[in-house]
């Protein structure tokens, strides 16, 4: 009995571990996002209403972005529509590292309701 009891306390011990892990890792990501302002871009960033707009723009559209491979904006067409830009992150569309070099040139203009 005593043995049944170790190996559930493990086994408990091992899930927590792996939730705490997983939270830490979700709070790193997300560290340096401020969610109530707009995402920075850089001062040579293109006027906004010359960015490509995730929601509507075809796969070749979105290729003339810098850094944006085939496949990535073939991911970005399936996952749609989008809320934000940041949402290429949030729902794991495109890594951080490839919205790092994107970021400056989309932009996610929603349908009026």
């Amino acid at each position: 009995m005593e043995n049944g009891a170790m190996q559930t306390a493990r086994l408990l011990t091992g899930s927590a571990v792996a939730a705490l892990w997983l939270c830490t890792c979700g709070l790193a990501q997300n560290q340096d996002r401020d969610l109530n302002r707009p995402s920075k871009t850089s001062p040579t960033a293109p006027a906004s209403e010359a960015r490509i707009d995730i929601n509507h723009s075809t796969v070749d559209e979105l290729l003339k972005v810098p850094g944006l491979t085939r496949s990535w904006a073939e991911r970005v067409v399936r996952f749609r529509p989008y809320h934000a830009k940041t949402d290429l992150v949030d729902k794991g569309v495109v890594s951080g590292e490839v919205y790092d070099r994107i970021k400056d040139y989309v932009i996610a203009h929603r349908d009026k309701q």
